[in-house]
């Protein structure tokens, strides 16, 4: 067996209704000036209330940035940024999508290390430390609650990353009751981003791709396959919610320490360039690079016959 690394989030809850018990189980890491991290798509909906109120009630004060966007822009990260500088912050909480989630790591980064972000693009370079951060998506797509990456578009619709297992939260709560109101259209293209996590992490050609991520790969796969017409039929099923962000998660896993390839490589510049929904792109990619596969295993074989 080739050497590997694997790191993940080091804990993880999966309970329905856990973002309104927010307080009790993150209140005393996240400390007594939390920034809440979210968009103002969960505020219209009112789906971080509880959450709010139980922090407050665990005695803390909850500053609010609701003005994350999807594919966040580093104007934005950087108002977030001064919000919590100013304030003086001494946690985080990401409450989201992938792009909550992703501008909340960054956060707990810059605030908690002082780091210029310039210097941490790329593949470890923020040396930390960080903030307290705990991560809560309300989308059973992006598994951004356990990767250690976050993406941010800069000048000219260019995505940038950084990378580094300090992104990674202390606490990553599932809560499913969260997804219960997404539509059916994002429903799909979420679930199907996590379906091409857990292909991409299995097949992955990386010099990382491990036993631990394979395992976890077959799982997420089982859980999305089994219950994603499911979930879009009878949207109000919390027992195939649960499936499916849990899915999500462990696909996340899997593709943080084996990583996804030449879909997402493609699907990328589609959605920079021509804001199609993430899973969309990946689901309109991945036919042609299955099929890629296909043919270029039948060329070495092939070959491998005739001589």
């Amino acid at each position: 067996m080739n050497p590997f690394a694997f790191n993940t989030t080091p804990r993880l809850t999966v309970l329905p209704g856990a973002s309104a018990e927010i307080g009790r189980l993150a209140g005393s890491l996240l400390g007594r000036r939390i920034l809440f991290v979210t968009n103002r798509g969960i505020c219209a909906l009112e789906l971080e209330r509880k959450a709010i109120q139980s922090l407050v009630k665990a005695g803390a004060e909850v500053l609010v940035f609701d003005g994350v966007e999807a594919d966040p822009r580093l104007a934005t990260l950087m108002a977030a940024h001064d919000m919590a500088r100013q304030n003086g912050v001494t946690g985080v909480v990401g409450f989201g999508g992938g792009s909550s989630l992703d501008v909340a790591k960054l956060i707990a980064l810059l605030t908690g290390s002082g780091e210029d972000l310039d210097e941490t693009w790329g593949v470890g370079k923020a040396k930390g430390p960080r903030l307290p951060l705990v991560l809560v998506p309300t989308t059973a797509g992006t598994g951004s609650e356990v990767t250690p990456v976050s993406v941010i578009t800069v000048a000219g619709d260019e995505k940038r990353g950084v990378s580094s297992p300090i992104l990674l939260p202390d606490i990553a709560l599932l809560d499913a009751e969260l997804t219960l109101s997404l539509p059916a259209r994002t429903t799909a293209a979420t679930g199907i981003d996590a379906m091409v996590h857990a292909i991409e992490a299995y097949a992955s050609k990386s010099a990382n791709n491990n036993p631990v991520s394979r395992m976890l790969a077959v799982e997420a796969l089982r859980l999305i396959g089994g219950h994603i017409e499911r979930v879009i039929a009878e949207p109000g099923g919390i027992e195939a919610r649960v499936a499916m962000l849990l899915g999500s998660t462990l696909a996340g896993m899997a593709f943080a320490n084996s990583p996804v390839a030449a879909v997402h490589a493609l699907a990328y510049p589609i959605g920079g360039t021509f804001h199609v929904p993430h899973g969309l792109s990946n689901a309109l990619v991945l036919p042609h690079v299955l099929a890629s596969m296909r043919r270029r295993r039948l060329t070495v074989r092939l070959r491998s016959m005739r001589h």
